[in-house]
C-alpha cells in the first residue's frame, strides 16, 4: 500500500442472532429477529481486551469506516480520515468496531432485508426501531466479539447519540465516552427536517407503500429527502464560499426552470448519487428513530439520565452547525458535570458546518488523540 497510514484492504463481516425463539424485544413492544449486523475491524484486539473502540456511524452511514474494497484511491471509508496508523485511531495501538445499524440497508437487517416468514422483503412490515434498539444489538455484538469493556465509543451526529446511549444504557462498559455534533434530543426544527425528507419519500408515486422492491424505486422523492437534508450539514458561509451565486455552465440566466446556479447543480448531484446507495425506507425508518431520541426519557431529566454513568466524556461541537448548534452540546456537559461525570467541552471553530466532523481536522484529531491517550492511562 502507498498510504502508510491507511489500513489497507478491508473486508466486511457479518454477525447474526436473536434467531426464534429467542428474538430481541424492541422498545417498540415487538420481539424481532432473526437480526444481522454487518461490521469491519481495524487494528488489533490486545491480549488484554481492553484497546476496543466503538465507532457509530451518522444517518446516511454504515460499517465500512475505514480502508478500501478494493485499490487506495478508491471506495475509502467514510471516516478513513480519521483511523489508521497514526491517526486520529491510530489502529497500531487500537482495535475499531463500525457497524452498520439496525434498519440499514448496507448489510445489516433493514427494510429490504428477507422477511424469513414470507420470502419476501419486510418493506413496511419491518418494526419501528429507535437508537436504544440500535445500541442494544450492538452490545451484542461487541460481547460475541470478547469485548467486556470498550476503551471509547465515539460517533458524530446520530452516532453522538448513540455514544450517548450507549454511556447511560451500559454505564460498566464504556470507559471513555466522545459524542461529537449531536443532542440528547432532537429539536423541533431537527424533526421538522426530517418530517419534510419523509414526505417527499413517501409523495414519489414509486414508492407504493413501502413495498417498491423489485420495481421502480422513488428515486426522486429520495433524492428531493437527501437534498433537503444536505442542506442542514452546511452552512451560510461554506455554501457563499463554495458556491456564491455562480451560474452552472452558463453566461446568463435561463428564464426557465433548468439548473442555473451552481448550487442547484451540486444539490441534485448529491440528491441522483444518495438514490445509488441508500434505500429510501431504510432512511424513513431511522430518521425516525432519530426523532424519538430523547435522553431525557424516562427519567425526566438529563442529570437523571446521566447518574449512573461512569465514562469520560469528551463532547465537541462546530461552530457553524445550526443543525446540532452548540448549546444542545453545552447541555450535555453541563448534565454530566451536575452528576459528577468528568466532562471536557471543546467548540471547533469552522465554516463547515455540521457535516464539520466528517472533514479533515487538525484540531478534531489533536484532540480525540490526546483523550484516548489519557484514557488508555487512566
Amino acid at each position: 500500500m502507498d498510504d502508510k497510514q491507511s489500513v489497507g484492504i478491508v473486508q466486511t463481516q457479518h454477525f447474526t442472532f436473536a434467531a426464534p425463539p429467542h428474538e430481541m424485544l424492541l422498545e417498540c413492544g415487538r420481539k424481532f429477529g432473526p437480526i444481522t449486523l454487518a461490521y469491519e475491524t481495524y487494528g488489533e484486539l490486545s491480549p488484554a481486551r481492553e484497546n476496543a473502540i466503538l465507532v457509530l456511524h451518522a444517518l446516511s452511514g454504515d460499517a465500512h469506516a475505514a480502508g478500501y474494497y478494493h485499490a487506495p484511491g478508491r471506495d475509502a471509508g467514510w471516516w478513513d480520515i480519521m483511523i489508521g496508523p497514526g491517526k486520529a485511531f491510530d489502529t497500531s495501538k487500537y482495535f475499531v468496531v463500525c457497524s452498520n445499524v439496525i434498519g440499514g440497508c448496507k448489510g445489516s437487517t433493514g427494510p429490504g432485508s428477507i422477511d424469513p416468514e414470507t420470502g419476501c422483503p419486510y418493506a413496511l412490515n419491518f418494526p419501528m426501531i429507535t437508537v436504544r434498539d440500535m445500541v442494544n444489538t450492538q452490545r451484542v455484538l461487541i460481547d460475541h466479539l470478547g469485548i467486556e469493556q470498550l476503551l471509547a465509543v465515539v460517533g458524530g451526529s446520530m452516532g453522538g447519540m448513540q455514544v450517548l446511549d450507549w454511556a447511560v444504557s451500559f454505564p460498566e462498559r464504556v470507559r471513555l465516552a466522545i459524542p461529537i455534533a449531536t443532542t440528547s434530543k432532537l429539536s423541533a426544527q431537527a424533526i421538522a427536517f426530517n418530517e419534510v425528507g419523509r414526505q417527499a419519500i413517501q409523495s414519489d408515486p414509486n414508492w407504493r407503500a413501502g413495498s417498491y422492491y423489485g420495481e421502480s424505486i422513488p428515486r426522486r422523492g429520495l433524492a428531493i429527502a437527501r437534498m433537503i437534508g444536505h442542506i442542514t450539514y452546511l452552512s451560510d458561509r461554506s455554501m457563499h464560499r463554495k458556491f456564491g451565486r455562480k451560474l452552472q455552465d452558463k453566461t446568463g440566466y435561463g428564464y426557465d426552470f433548468s439548473t442555473d446556479f451552481q448550487v442547484e447543480s451540486y444539490l441534485r448531484y448529491k440528491g441522483d448519487h444518495f438514490v445509488d446507495r441508500f434505500d429510501a425506507n431504510s432512511y424513513l425508518y431511522i430518521s425516525k428513530a432519530m426523532d424519538y431520541f430523547d435522553l431525557t426519557q424516562p427519567s425526566g431529566t438529563l442529570d437523571e439520565a446521566f447518574a449512573q454513568v461512569k465514562a469520560k466524556f469528551l463532547v465537541i461541537s462546530f461552530s457553524s452547525d445550526w443543525l446540532f448548534p452548540s448549546y444542545q452540546s453545552k447541555e450535555i456537559v453541563s448534565a454530566c458535570r451536575h452528576a459528577g461525570v468528568e466532562a471536557i467541552y471543546t467548540e471547533i471553530q469552522t465554516d463547515y458546518g455540521h457535516d464539520a466532523f466528517l472533514l479533515e481536522s487538525e484540531q478534531l484529531s489533536a484532540l480525540i488523540s490526546n483523550f484516548l491517550a489519557h484514557g488508555m492511562i487512566g
